[in-house]
């Protein structure tokens, strides 16, 4: 009889020891140092215009790129470049989980959430850059 193969996860490799203490990788505070914050943001033209929600971990090179053209196709098709809300996470798992659940809402709860915190709908960017 031949010995089955299992492939070998390539990201993470868990030892039986940690595996049977209830060990996690997100949950773990060796490997939360290790963790990059992340950020979930959206961008518009105009104040309740079309809008886009993204994730990253690097907020500012992300924002260039979307100003510059590059960010996203749909960003560029719809002359998306303002910055008008930001959340910040300790993990991007979080942040992920988080902009997955924004894009399922009613629009009129993203646009309340853009208004409790930045009324004016200015672009944010310019804040950052201050």
């Amino acid at each position: 009889m031949e010995a089955i193969e299992r492939p070998q996860a390539e990201y993470l490799t868990v030892s039986a020891c940690h595996a049977s203490a209830g060990w996690h990788p997100y949950r773990s505070r060796h490997t939360q140092k290790l963790m990059k914050q992340a950020y979930v943001y959206i961008m518009t033209s105009k104040p309740f215009g079309t809008l886009y929600i993204g994730v990253t971990t690097n907020l500012p090179a992300r924002i260039s790129q979307h100003k510059g053209g590059a960010g996203s196709d749909y960003c560029r098709k719809n002359g998306l470049d303002r910055l008008v809300y930001i959340e910040d996470y300790a993990t991007p798992h979080e942040a992920i989980a988080r902009e997955k659940a924004m894009k399922a809402w009613k629009r009129r709860w993203k646009t309340d959430l853009i208004i409790k915190t930045n009324p004016q709908w200015r672009d944010l960017w310019d804040d950052l850059n201050a």
